[in-house]
């Protein structure tokens, strides 16, 4: 693909929640993002596609106050967030589930729950959010009171979805959500956040399975090494020659 960014479609316009503006990351010497550009609109899924190195994680990250950006700016629900920590996006609405789930593998499935509500007071809407995601994941009810440890991989994905839910969050950070999970697994997970997407909740995914994304996001980027190189809306992606050649072994 060339490095120039390629726009592709027309975008169905929605209020901005997050506004990522020419951010740039670095490890050391080593610059993983070159100025990445990305907006996400309330009750919008968008996805972010690329090989591996691409710079997708570090996006999130950056996004979520786990990195600092060394350039640019991140606007969220109306405020700059720029190198917020973490702790404190979390109360302003944003989850981050991260790649390898991130669960507490000492602790039950429910105090793993717990923990994703900890910053809430609502105790009666606690317990209703937490039956709410018991439906869109019974299995997580049958093991309540089990080890996180010791659930399947699959099931421990439910568990760090459910827990970051639970913060209530106007936008859900989710990375690589189906990886290392059986077909069946990863359908039952896609299923359950297209549902969560109907409450309006918005949605910033990574996923390696750019097939699976494409088809779920109103709109996508494709990252190559550190730079958007392409954007459109997930079908006219879906649609491109050149990202179907690239990532969706065609």
């Amino acid at each position: 693909m060339s490095e120039a960014l390629k726009t592709l479609g027309t975008r169905e316009s929605r209020p901005p929640l997050l506004t990522v503006e020419a951010i740039k990351v670095h490890y050391g010497a080593i610059q993983a993002l070159r100025g990445v550009s990305l907006t996400v609109g309330k009750g919008e899924v968008v996805a972010l596609i690329g090989a591996n190195g691409a710079g997708k994680t570090s996006t999130l990250r950056a996004v979520s106050g786990m990195l600092k950006p060394s350039a640019g700016h991140i606007h969220f629900a109306g405020h700059d967030t720029t190198g917020m920590k973490a702790h404190l996006l979390v109360p302003r609405g944003m989850a981050h589930a991260p790649e390898g789930r991130g669960i507490f593998p000492n602790l039950t499935v429910q105090e793993n729950l717990d923990l994703g509500a900890y910053l809430r007071r609502d105790t009666d809407g606690i317990a209703a959010d937490q039956e709410k995601s018991f439906a869109l994941f019974p299995v997580l009810k049958a093991r309540r009171k089990q080890l996180a440890g010791t659930l399947s991989g699959g099931e421990q994905q439910m568990l760090a979805i459910a827990r970051a839910l639970l913060s209530k969050p106007q936008l859900l950070l989710l990375d690589e959500p189906s990886l290392g999970l059986a077909p069946q697994v990863t359908e039952t997970i896609f299923r359950t956040l297209r549902e969560v997407n109907t409450t309006g909740m918005s949605i910033l995914l990574v996923e390696q399975n750019a097939h699976l994304a494409l088809n779920m996001a109103h709109y996508g980027y494709v990252l190559e090494t550190g730079e958007v190189v392409m954007a459109g809306p997930g079908k006219a992606l879906l649609e491109s020659s050149e990202v179907r050649k690239a990532y969706l072994g065609e």
